[in-house]
């Protein structure tokens, strides 16, 4: 994607199917889903995650976060599978729940996102940041931390917490105009979700940014717009 190329919905919908084909590829739970009211959609994945910093996603793969890396390199593939035992309690494990979506007002995907413990209580916006791993608390204190708010959440009408578009341009502009410097294609989502994930417990392993440098040169950009019901076949 250039740096000045526009970022529509499409472009979205075209990044989120590529983002996905490779999550089902290392079984790491993100899908499409559609509001059954309008075409509204968006990319979701359900992850639980131990007090000890253990991710289990909710289809039982687990990765551990224990090294201060780049953002891109904050996980590497899972390293095992990992079941919750009978003798953990609910209080020991949280539910995170993260949904991508499109701003039609700022241009840019948007990350929204809930926590709570196995009994249902939720966790308050100061309890997630206890969650985050001391290597990023020092940038998130002065980037894209700041911006994070509750609101409803525009499909399914619940509250969420959300990572506020305002400041996603700013941050994702020097990032694409590298890429295209050295004259390579970057999938937004996979960039973007790099950056933001972190600040919210959300780690993506690094084969997402090997596979869309293997991807690369097989974009038309001319038609790289991705119909909805595509998306929901994935």
């Amino acid at each position: 994607m250039e740096e000045d190329e526009f970022f529509g919905e499409e472009m979205f919908q075209h990044y989120c199917a590529e983002f996905i084909k490779h999550s089902q590829k290392i079984g790491d739970g993100w899908e499409w889903r559609t509001s059954k009211d309008c075409s509204d959609g968006y990319m979701c994945k359900t992850q639980f995650q131990i007090k000890n910093g253990t991710a289990v996603s909710h289809r039982g793969t687990s990765a551990r976060v224990q090294t201060c890396l780049p953002m891109e390199e904050a996980l590497e593939p899972p390293l095992d599978d990992f079941e919750v035992t009978e003798t953990t309690t609910a209080t020991e494990v949280i539910k995170y729940e993260y949904h991508v979506l499109y701003s039609c007002s700022y241009q840019v995907p948007v990350l929204y996102f809930r926590a709570s413990f196995l009994d249902g209580s939720p966790l308050a916006l100061k309890d997630i940041w206890e969650g985050v791993h001391e290597c990023y608390k020092t940038r998130l204190l002065h980037g894209p931390w700041d911006t994070i708010t509750q609101q409803e959440h525009p499909i399914l009408g619940q509250p969420f917490f959300v990572l506020h578009p305002c400041k996603t341009n700013e941050f994702m502009t020097p990032v694409l105009k590298n890429f295209q410097k050295i004259n390579r294609n970057v999938n937004y989502i996979t960039s973007w979700l790099s950056m933001v994930g972190p600040a919210v417990g959300l780690n993506l392993p690094l084969s997402y940014a090997r596979a869309a440098f293997q991807d690369e040169g097989n974009v038309d950009r001319q038609d790289s717009s991705v119909e909805p019901k595509n998306l929901e076949e994935l």
